[in-house]
């Protein structure tokens, strides 16, 4: 596939078909993905794949209870999604049907291969990121190349502690997003609804756009 075809069409997708994707083909999508950039060579991200039905329905039953409040506050007008509502219908029956995906994906990373330079901003910390969702693009690209969907979730990176128990994660690896894989129900978009590019890049300064408004 076309690099910028599939780096346009990997969107998030939520329904996904019964049937299980091959050991080939996610060996293959992880020999990609590894080379993704990431401070010092670290290379801190490890995956755990799953696909016991058992454990599944854990992750489901973890994920739920925080996937519930979060929608009703977007049903209740107190969280703003910015979301179209077939896309919230579609996010709450992923909720609900996580333990039907035939893989879940555990993106975990090492602490001591992280650098996070901003963490004494007083703001949120970012920057360790680096070091590991470049990587996870390449996954879901890598996987999208071979007509395999993706889902890339980080609620239940809330119940980090029970999910570290559950499958055996060592103390020193933290938890940085869930993906849920398969073979999409549907087609696979052909157009994504992103910003333009005149509302996103400046030139200098931030007020300042570096292309012209197209009308």
């Amino acid at each position: 596939m076309e690099l910028t075809e599939a780096m346009r069409t990997t969107g998030t997708c939520r329904r996904y078909t019964k049937d299980p994707v091959p050991d080939e083909v996610l060996r293959t999508a992880f020999d990609h993905a590894r080379f993704g950039p990431q401070g010092g060579n670290r290379q801190p991200v490890r995956w755990i794949v799953v696909r016991d039905a058992e454990r599944k329905q854990a992750l489901q039953d973890l994920y739920l209870p925080m996937w519930d409040a979060y929608f009703q506050g977007i049903t209740g007008g107190t969280v703003s999604v910015g979301a179209l509502p077939k896309t919230v219908q579609d996010a709450d029956y992923f909720a609900r049907h996580l333990a039907e995906v035939p893989a879940i994906i555990v993106v975990c990373a090492a602490l001591d291969g992280l650098h996070p330079t901003d963490h004494e901003l007083g703001r949120l910390s970012v920057v360790g990121g680096a070091s590991i969702y470049p990587t996870m693009q390449n996954l879901c690209l890598a996987l999208r190349d071979q007509g395999v969907a993706t889902a890339v979730t980080t609620l239940l990176c809330h119940e980090e502690p029970a999910v570290r128990e559950m499958l055996s994660i060592p103390d020193e690896y933290i938890t940085a997003a869930h993906i849920a894989v398969g073979y999409p129900e549907r087609a696979f978009p052909t157009k994504l609804t992103r910003s333009p590019v005149e509302e996103i890049v400046a030139l200098e300064s931030f007020d300042r756009p570096m292309f012209a408004t197209t009308v």
